[in-house]
């Protein structure tokens, strides 16, 4: 009897501490998601009092309709034959028929919270002056037709950097004080250019000078036909850039590496392992990446981020045609609906890789815990 009393208690006791469990889990989703929620609201709402000017894009744009009023009545004949009076009233009412129209007769701050909600909706609505290449105005139309060249883009020279960089940091780890390791720490500074600089540079040589690669663009002009040879102009296309971004970031991305390696493998649980007889592999698998398993992971995360903003300079020097050179042009046009959407979503993006970050590193590593709480 007292055995079957025992057994009960220490069901109950297992049954609170799950419910204990996921009583923080859920406790720390609401928190966290809110908390993060509002970082992203205070980002967009910034980003549309910056990409308004504060109200002056709107009065930019109330000079360009009074512009284009005052031209479509010099060219209507009919307006020959009425009084200046008249015509300025006609002039006025079509003028603020189309204030009225774009809602510009209402305060900006208003507006501006209507923004708000329309960007954390995902309600993109239609672009100020950009047009997709199928003359759509849609926002959405707009980024669709730039997403695929960024991922394109992007991912080839992000994942070639992050991975080519973890490989050699770690092969800098098994050589430490070697010619390679001292070369690779000596032209670590050179990674503070940025990838368009170095963009520039193999532009002039191998497009200018050499004449071996194209300048930019995405495929050669006129398209070639067929997939096949699209693909290879494509590919063609996509050296330079592809190359500048990783000659900007191998030898800082592979030194960074490096020495988070060399930290952990000189731990004394490394030594013991040694002792032990483990192979090099081993040890570098279970002593040395395990523990730096969550800064590859938080850069791999940020690196996934990376793939879909694309880079501004960078498009614009290579003329790719992705979200990076879109969100250049929407600047210098005050294109404020693309510039909020780009904004929004990378807000998004980077909201929900801070969230997965906290809970994949509660799975590779048992020490971390979801809210800090204890056992």
């Amino acid at each position: 009897m007292q055995n079957i009393e025992t057994a009960q208690g220490q069901a109950a006791f297992v049954r609170q501490r799950r419910m204990s469990s996921l009583n923080r889990i859920l406790k720390y989703v609401l928190v966290r998601g809110l908390t993060l929620l509002v970082t992203v609201t205070i980002g967009v709402y910034l980003a549309i009092l910056i990409a308004n000017g504060g109200g002056y894009v709107d009065q930019m744009r109330i000079g360009q309709i009074r512009e284009q009023v005052s031209l479509i009545l010099a060219a209507d004949q009919e307006m020959q034959f009425v009084t200046v009076q008249e015509r300025r009233a006609i002039e006025e009412s079509m003028i603020q028929t189309q204030i009225q129209q774009l809602g510009l007769d209402r305060p900006f701050a208003v507006r501006s919270f209507e923004y708000l909600w329309n960007g954390l909706t995902l309600n993109l609505g239609s672009a100020d002056y950009l047009l997709s290449d199928s003359g759509s105005r849609q926002v959405r139309n707009i980024l669709g037709e730039r997403l695929g060249p960024t991922l394109l883009l992007m991912a080839t020279g992000q994942l070639i950097l992050f991975f080519s960089s973890l490989f050699l940091g770690l092969i800098l780890s098994r050589s430490y004080g070697s010619f390679l390791d001292k070369f690779i720490i000596a032209m670590a500074p050179t990674s503070s250019a940025p990838a368009w600089f170095y963009g520039m540079f193999l532009i002039l040589i191998f497009a200018a000078l050499l004449g071996w690669l194209p300048f930019g663009g995405m495929v050669a002009a006129p398209p070639p036909e067929g997939t096949i040879a699209r693909i290879l102009s494509t590919l063609k296309h996509m050296i330079l850039p592809v190359t500048a971004m990783v000659v900007s970031r191998i030898f800082s991305s592979a030194y960074s590496r490096r020495t988070f390696f060399l930290i952990y493998s000189s731990e004394d649980y490394v030594e013991m392992a040694k002792a032990k007889g483990l192979s090099d592999r081993e040890i570098e698998r279970r002593y040395v990446l395990r523990p730096t398993l969550p800064a590859i992971i938080t850069s791999f995360m940020l690196v996934v981020i990376q793939l879909w903003v694309g880079a501004i300079v960078l498009e614009t020097v290579f003329n790719w045609p992705g979200i990076g050179r879109l969100t250049q042009q929407a600047i210098n046009m005050f294109d404020t609906p693309v510039i909020v959407a780009t904004t929004v979503i990378y807000a998004y993006l980077l909201a929900v890789t801070v969230f997965l970050l906290d809970i994949i590193y509660s799975l590779v590593d048992p020490r971390v815990k979801l809210g800090g709480g204890g056992n």
